[in-house]
């Protein structure tokens, strides 16, 4: 059953992950020492309904747990200290930890902006020769040394990127685990299906039809069953393969769509001012999409609504589009149809491609004049701070400040 598994850990097949312990609050507890020990969260703003994205070791113990409103957050824990997301900082570490890792390998990717994978088995042969625990002792070392003695981090080590974050997952905070063939049915052993990366509610109950309730019956399952019965297709195989230490997730997706989304500060906010902060999620997409070199085609709106009901629109042009001034227009249009108020709003760029068509705009012919201020705009925010400059029409939208992106990197 283990074979594949025995064969490919004997050929050397290394993948070290990397996950920063409860990232944002430890970061903010290193730039501020009087946080430090004490229980801290982090929210995107400070508003009473606001959702807990971060919570210490300190804030866990005491019951806080993300995804928590504020409000009941200060139910279970009154000294409860609520800092406000501060986006710099965040990816000032990032950028100091993938340094960090790229000394080992000269493959590695951050998979989130609290979590990366090196893969050891393109290292130097003295990078190899360490040993691992001498390597996860000193990049541990190191995040304390070059980043702040507040930092700290689990290490997992494996034959593929999936073990490699089940391993860091094992003994948090601040662990360090192998798994390989000497211990992967223990290892299983210790876990629920929902502990598996990649398995939710709806795989549970899937796997759960077939009489598969624990990781080990995962693991003993045929991979005819779970490519025919659980999954329905090829993911049965990826997971049949994955399970048993072979790399399946080894690939990067291109970019499929570019959004952000806001949750409105008050609830007498006049549709003007709703149009505002939609045209400052406008101008946030539209530098995103340009720093991926890409333009787009369809531009999608949806919002929830006071009454709780989910609206949504979409508009797709016949040739493609970069800049602010056409997202934000092409907004409005369709923000115009809405029939109610939106407590939560949020616009999507979709239908990306390459910036190649020498068609670039369905409402300017000065597209080249276009390009340029685009250009200009963006590199003056990127070097002197986000929105330094914006348009006229975002004025006093300062509270829609840029969210930290768990998920991705690529604007990083």
């Amino acid at each position: 059953m283990y074979q594949r598994f025995d064969r490919l850990a004997r050929a050397g097949r290394l993948i070290l992950h990397i996950d920063l312990n409860s990232c944002f609050a430890s970061i903010e507890q290193q730039a501020r020492p009087m946080l430090r020990g004490r229980p801290v969260v982090i929210t995107n703003r400070l508003s009473k309904n606001s959702m807990i994205i971060t919570a210490s070791y300190e804030a866990k113990a005491l019951g806080v747990r993300v995804g928590m409103r504020r409000i009941d957050a200060q139910k279970v824990c009154p000294d409860v200290i609520f800092v406000e997301s501060e986006a710099s900082k965040y990816r000032y570490v990032f950028h100091k930890l993938q340094a960090i890792m790229r000394d080992y390998s000269p493959k590695v990717v951050m998979k989130s902006i609290d979590e990366g994978v090196i893969d050891l088995t393109e290292s130097a042969q003295d990078v190899r020769a360490r040993g691992l625990d001498v390597l996860a002792a000193e990049i541990k070392h190191r995040l304390r040394t070059e980043v702040g003695c507040a930092m700290r981090c689990n290490i997992g080590i494996a034959s593929n990127q999936f073990l490699a974050k089940t391993a860091a997952g094992l003994h948090k905070p601040d662990g360090f685990d192998v798994v390989d063939e000497t211990n992967l049915i223990e290892t299983y052993g210790q876990l629920k299906l929902r502990d598996l990366c990649g398995i939710g509610h709806n795989n549970v109950h899937r796997l759960n039809a077939v009489g598969i309730y624990t990781p080990l019956e995962f693991l003993q399952a045929e991979r005819a069953t779970l490519e025919k019965l659980v999954f329905g297709g090829i993911e049965g195989s990826y997971w049949y393969d994955r399970l048993r230490g072979l790399e399946v997730d080894d690939f990067s997706s291109g970019v499929k769509s570019i959004g952000r989304q806001y949750v409105l500060e008050r609830f007498d906010i006049s549709r003007e001012e709703i149009f505002k902060r939609l045209h400052n999620l406008a101008e946030d997409v539209g530098s995103k999409l340009r720093r991926q070199e890409l333009v787009a085609r369809g531009v999608y709106l949806w919002m929830r609504t006071l009454s709780g009901h989910y609206w949504h629109r979409s508009y797709l042009a016949t040739v493609p589009f970069f800049s602010d001034t056409t997202i934000a227009y092409l907004a409005r249009e369709i923000f115009n149809q809405s029939p109610e108020d939106p407590l939560e709003i949020g616009v999507t760029l979709y239908k990306l491609q390459q910036d190649d068509n020498p068609q670039m705009s369905i409402f300017f012919d000065e597209i080249a004049r276009e390009q340029r201020l685009s250009a200009a705009i963006d590199e003056i925010n990127l070097r002197f701070g986000a929105r330094v400059v914006h348009s006229a029409a975002t004025i006093g939208t300062h509270r829609v400040k840029v969210k930290v992106p768990f998920g991705s990197t690529r604007y990083l």
